[in-house]
């Protein structure tokens, strides 16, 4: 019945191991959801490769079939145009003066992803990180190619997000805090390790003011999908935080 629905919306439906449409053959802003590209499929390792080296995403609630997306234009945050504010440079250099405070990478991954489900995105009440996801992208990162960022203070988790890493094609998911600006620090322990790696954007799927706040702007999925294509295509990188790299975006401590 869901596929006849689908057909009927002439929205392709897709069978385990269908290859995706072209991007470019998304619903435009004349269709009821821009970006919407196919339904169907499966969310297992291959799939989700397929689909991120695509310029694809799925996104769906509960009670939903999956739904793959490649939104026109897309939002991609240049790690070289991060706007740093005020605010968070003071927050970042007593993070990073602190002992009590760390930043690690995927020693948490299953936490970070379940406490991403319970944060909604901006604008929206509800998660679209529901159960079927939250496995799917537990087996990505078994995989190697999904990967969380997390803040820690005083050994416990206060905030961190989680990414998509094909090789230097890097895909922003969710992310979440338990502590004032924790996931923002999250947020720039991911931006300091993509200018260290030469990572040339972030992709952020969708325009929110928060990321645009941050220095994020959109391109055109054209642009986009050639500039995945590309990354995609390089050695991948080892995410690894190391405390040096805040020098990427806090100035050098002057000798006393």
């Amino acid at each position: 019945m869901l596929q006849a629905f689908f057909f009927a919306m002439k929205l392709p439906w897709l069978d385990p191991g269908d290859p995706f449409p072209p991007a470019s053959e998304a619903w435009d802003e004349t269709q009821p959801a821009p970006g919407l590209l196919a339904a169907g499929g499966v969310l297992d390792v291959e799939t989700l490769h397929r689909a991120y080296r695509g310029g694809i995403f799925p996104w769906f609630s509960d009670g939903q079939p999956i739904l793959w997306w490649s939104t026109d234009p897309r939002m991609v945050l240049v790690p070289a145009e991060f706007r740093l504010h005020r605010s968070l440079r003071k927050t970042l250099s007593r993070f990073a003066a602190d002992p009590r405070c760390e930043v690690r990478v995927d020693t948490a991954f299953a936490d970070v992803i379940r406490a991403c489900s319970s944060s909604p995105r901006e604008g929206q009440s509800g998660t679209w990180i529901v159960p079927s996801m939250q496995h799917a992208y537990l087996a990505f990162h078994r995989a190697g190619f999904a990967h969380s960022v997390e803040t820690w203070v005083e050994g416990r988790l206060a905030g961190g997000l989680y990414f998509v890493s094909i090789g230097q094609a890097v895909f922003g998911e969710s992310m979440f805090t338990r502590q004032a600006d924790a996931s923002k620090v999250a947020l720039a322990a991911l931006v300091a390790m993509c200018r260290r790696h030469g990572v040339e954007f972030v992709d952020c799927q969708q325009n929110t003011s928060h990321l645009a706040s941050l220095g994020a702007r959109e391109i055109a999925r054209e642009e986009f999908v050639a500039s995945v294509a590309r990354a995609s295509d390089s050695p991948p990188v080892r995410w690894k935080f190391e405390p040096v790299y805040w020098s990427e975006l806090l100035p050098p401590k002057l000798p006393a």
